[in-house]
């Protein structure tokens, strides 16, 4: 998801030292192992003797995994040294286009492209145009994406980010951080309808975002908003065994991988709240590289998002219109054991969705090539200062309307 939101006046932000402290900080007990046992594939059956999930339909199965999915396998030597030492020896990774970037184009027909260029899942944003969330029937319209799904052999992730899916008249309205309370449980009953889509799909991750901080909210007053409002998606998470992904997005009360471990703490670590890392984020703002980044996020990454983006600047770019350096990026994410999908998100590129799908692919085969010819993985680097939570483009293809 991105917002290319401008940032509120007052906000407070992290600096680069607290941020890159936060996010590798010694002591802290990670959500899940970066070195978990491997999970079985995504759209496995019902574990017997679990609780389920309600389904979306009555007998209506959802697909439960025995932990949480996309974590890394149990390795002799799985350190991103270690791995990354080994030319050839790095895990394949798994590929997917979000639909956000082809919403000219009928779901069906989507994922039938997506399945013809070699893309092994797909990121599924709840839109009116695709699996409507709010529509009626949706438990056997999900019903039917599962057998497309399946038939095409293709594993999928599910994204909240749609535009206008709540409110037609506010962008990604209303939000976790709402003053309005009512409003807040919109947005939370949006994420616990897309965590019984995931159970019903076998996704292997819900992604989520915070949202803007409201005007006239102070930032205290907006954590424990945020807070306040997953704790029952989270529980609802950990019934599914469906993990819950939140993005650090620029100009959003999270914004960074150092927001992310706030809120992590606040709501005491609980076992269904991961992490989506979005690659061009990190370009935009983090103070670490992206693959510093990658590395740093390992233990707590349950959904990744990848495009080009320039240093400051809050715009998806296809792939080498950026500043972004792939193979390391790729050597550090294979590094780590990720065995989730690495999902393409151009959402402003979507008026031309299948020439850049059919081109992205390619790339990305290439750069992780690459990768597997790099030697062992260095000291984190620091990126120059980017300003607050990146500036929007000054392009219309990159306004703060995205």
């Amino acid at each position: 998801m991105s917002a290319d939101a401008h940032a509120p006046n007052g906000r407070a932000t992290a600096s680069p030292t607290s941020a890159a402290q936060s996010a590798t900080s010694p002591g802290t007990a990670p959500a899940q192992s970066a070195t978990s046992p491997a999970t079985a594939p995504a759209r496995q059956a019902t574990s017997p003797g679990t609780a389920a999930l309600p389904a979306t339909s009555p007998g209506t199965a959802p697909a439960r995994q025995a932990t949480w999915p996309g974590t890394a396998p149990t390795q002799p030597d799985a350190s991103p040294s270690a791995s990354l030492a080994r030319p050839g020896a790095l895990p394949p990774l798994r590929f997917g286009y979000g639909t956000n970037g082809l919403a000219d184009l009928r779901l069906d027909d989507a994922l039938g492209l997506l399945a013809d260029l070699g893309y092994d899942g797909v990121g599924l944003t709840l839109d009116h145009m695709h699996l409507d969330p709010l529509a009626p029937d949706l438990a056997a319209r999900t019903r039917r994406v599962a057998h497309r799904l399946d038939a095409l052999g293709l594993g999928v992730t599910i994204e909240t980010g749609a535009r206008y899916v709540l409110d037609p008249r506010r962008k990604h309205g209303p939000s976790l951080l709402d003053p309005d309370p009512d409003d807040r449980a919109r947005r939370a009953d949006l994420l616990v309808r897309a965590v019984r889509v995931a159970a019903d799909l076998g996704a292997h991750a819900v992604h989520c975002f915070s949202g803007l901080p409201p005007e006239g909210a102070d930032t205290d007053t907006a954590w424990k908003r945020l807070a306040e409002t997953l704790t029952p998606v989270l529980d609802v998470a950990a019934s599914a065994g469906i993990p819950l992904a939140v993005e650090p997005e620029p100009g959003h009360l999270l914004a960074t991988l150092a927001d992310f471990h706030r809120l992590r703490g606040a709501l005491g670590d609980p076992e269904p709240l991961g992490l989506t890392l979005d690659i061009g984020h990190c370009q935009c703002l983090e103070p670490l590289s992206p693959a510093d980044c990658v590395r740093a996020a390992a233990p707590w990454l349950r959904h990744v998002q990848i495009e080009d983006m320039r240093r400051g600047v809050h715009e998806h770019l296809p792939f080498g219109d950026g500043e972004i350096d792939f193979p390391p990026v790729l050597a550090a994410l294979a590094a780590t054991g990720y065995q989730g999908l690495t999902v393409v998100e151009l959402p402003r590129h979507s008026h031309a969705g299948p020439h850049f799908a059919a081109h992205s692919l390619p790339f990305l085969r290439h750069a992780e090539r690459t990768a597997a010819t790099l030697p062992r993985a260095t000291a984190p680097a620091l990126q120059q200062a980017a300003p607050p939570h990146c500036a929007p483009s000054a392009t219309p293809e990159g306004s703060s309307t995205r």
